[in-house]
This record gives structure tokens, C-alpha cells and sequence, in this order.
């Protein structure tokens, strides 16, 4: 079906959500893989008193336990944000940020919806007149200008090489880079022009954006500034792979199996809307991922015939 290795469940983001959906689908004996780092989740920051039996307790210490549980009953961990999504009709193919290739026959999406801004003069003036949060949705609007992307992290180097095969020019702005090697090597050679150690003092423009102004009196004379502040969001995970949103357009629309509109891609936590509270996360996670594991194991019996996939059951 693929050359690359094959999941069950492949799970993007690794907060309560994701480690719940990683843990009820591995005890149905399925294949697991779950991407993220532990220190991107906002509960890693938090102190959490309002969770049933955890009083006063520390973010850090629910995901690392979490985690360990998650991997004891077999999930695997991939420490790297997925940088593109592709459907092939019959699995998702997921580039990770470390050029790492996988395959899985069901998604749950649960990386939250945090969406930084920098705060900066003409950020909100500007917004859809030049300021985007969104590569894959905006960046068709750039073709042949010159744009810059601001941010550190997988989101803004994986948005710099696909604006390349838009933009005139793309510069990438980032105070550190905090990426994997291999991204940071492919980015070094793909033609984007990098300001590393730079930090944006302002957005120019009267009705449009006409220049990025740096900390040290550089303005960079610019169309576009797409501002992507960390991992995929659910602007860029809709837009790729053609998920329905909620009427606010902020968050992604799940029926009460987490299921979303496309047949083996689930969401769960904060991407699907308020509350936004671990309580809701660690409950949505556990229906997304037994669903998504019953979806993977009747795709893989459909593909395969009786056998092995009957044999798991």
C-alpha cells in the first residue's frame, strides 16, 4: 500500500488529548504512533487543581505519566511535529519536520488551538490585508511577491518552503530556531532568506502591508507576513486536508464519535472548541481514539481480507 512504515492510529499533538487518544487506542491492540513533544502542550506549563482526583498537581508530572502509560501499552513516540499531511484515498501519508515518512489509516488531530501573536503595531490593523496566520490558506495570494514568514518553529519553516514555490522572495524571522537538524539544513539550502536572532518591532502599511520593520531599524520591504508562532495549527491541518469547521471557523467540526467529515481523520481537546479544559480533553480523547482504532482495524481487515487484521480483534 505504501513504502513507508504503516500505523493503525497515527496521533498529531502529545497534551491530555493526544495521550488519551494514544492510550485507549492501544489497548485495542492496534498500532500507535504519536507525534509532538511533551513541552509544547499548554498543560506542561500549568498547575492543575480542578481535575477530578489530581489536586494541586503539576502539568509536567499528568503528561509524563501520561506518556509512560501511553508507551506501556505500546504507542510509539516521535518527538517532531508533522509538517504536511497527504490523503492518498487509501492511508495519510505524514512528513514529519525531521523528513521522517509515515502512514496511517486513521488521524486524530488533538494539537490544540493556541494561535500566538506577536503584538506588534499594525498586526491587527493589517490582519487580511497582507497579515496572515495561515500559509496553507493565504499563500496562494503572494504569488510572485515578496513575503515574510515570523516564528521558530516547525509551522514557520515548513510555511517558508512552501511560500518558495510562491513568493518571489520569503524571508523567515525568528528570534531562535527550534527545529529539528534535518529541517534546518533543508531550509538552510531551499533559497529562503533567514534572519535568525531577529525580532520584529512592527507591521508598516496604510491599507496594506508594504514592509516588516525589525528590533534593530531594518524594515524588510514585504506584501505578506505570515506569522506562524508554533506547531500546525487547525487553520493549515483544515485547509490540507479539507476539514469542515464550526461556525466560528475556529475550531474543527466532530459529530459524538470525534469523527469529522473526512472518513478516518478525528479531532479532539481545545481544536474542537470550548471548553477549553483537560477535563473535556481527557474525554474526547478517549472516544476519538477507540473510534479511530475501530475505523483503522475494519480498514486494514477491508484491504487485507480475514487473517491478520481478524486475528486482532
Amino acid at each position: 500500500m505504501s513504502p513507508h512504515p504503516i500505523y493503525d492510529v497515527i496521533i498529531l499533538g502529545c497534551g491530555p488529548a493526544g495521550i488519551q487518544a494514544a492510550i485507549h487506542a492501544s489497548r485495542k491492540k492496534t498500532r500507535v504512533l504519536m507525534l509532538g513533544r511533551l513541552n509544547k502542550s499548554s498543560l506542561f506549563w500549568a498547575h492543575v487543581e480542578n481535575f477530578l482526583g489530581m489536586f494541586k498537581t503539576s502539568g509536567e508530572e499528568m503528561l509524563t505519566t501520561g506518556m509512560a502509560q501511553a508507551k506501556s501499552f505500546g504507542t510509539e513516540v516521535l518527538e517532531e511535529d508533522a509538517l504536511r499531511i497527504t490523503h492518498t484515498g487509501l492511508c495519510f501519508e505524514i512528513e514529519t519536520e525531521g523528513g521522517t515518512m509515515v502512514c496511517a489509516r486513521a488521524l486524530i488531530l488533538a494539537t490544540g488551538t493556541t494561535r500566538n501573536k506577536l503584538g506588534v503595531a499594525g498586526e491587527k490593523e493589517l490582519l487580511g490585508r497582507g497579515v496572515s496566520y495561515c500559509v496553507d490558506c493565504d499563500g496562494g495570494f503572494f504569488r510572485g511577491e515578496d513575503v515574510a514568514v515570523v516564528g521558530g518553529q516547525s509551522a514557520a519553516a515548513g510555511g517558508a518552503l512552501t511560500l518558495l514555490s510562491l513568493a518571489k522572495t520569503v524571508h523567515l524571522v525568528a528570534e531562535t530556531l527550534d527545529f529539528s537538524p534535518a529541517l534546518k539544513a533543508k531550509l538552510a539550502s531551499s533559497g529562503a532568506i533567514i534572519h535568525e536572532g531577529a525580532k520584529v518591532k512592527a507591521i508598516r502599511g496604510e491599507t496594506q502591508v508594504n514592509g516588516l520593520e525589525l528590533a534593530d531599524g531594518t524594515t524588510l520591504p514585504v506584501a505578506g507576513v505570515f506569522i506562524e508562532l508554533g506547531a500546525k495549527g487547525v487553520l493549515e491541518l483544515a485547509a490540507s486536508l479539507g476539514l469542515q469547521l464550526d461556525d466560528s471557523m475556529k475550531y474543527i467540526d466532530t459529530d459524538k464519535k470525534q469523527a469529522t467529515n473526512v472518513p478516518g481523520v478525528y479531532a479532539a481537546g481545545d481544536i474542537c472548541g470550548a471548553p477549553l479544559q483537560m477535563a473535556k480533553a481527557v474525554g474526547e480523547g478517549c472516544v476519538a481514539g477507540t473510534n479511530a482504532a475501530t475505523y483503522a482495524k475494519n480498514m486494514k481487515l477491508a484491504q487485507e481480507g480475514p487473517g491478520e487484521g481478524q486475528a486482532e480483534e
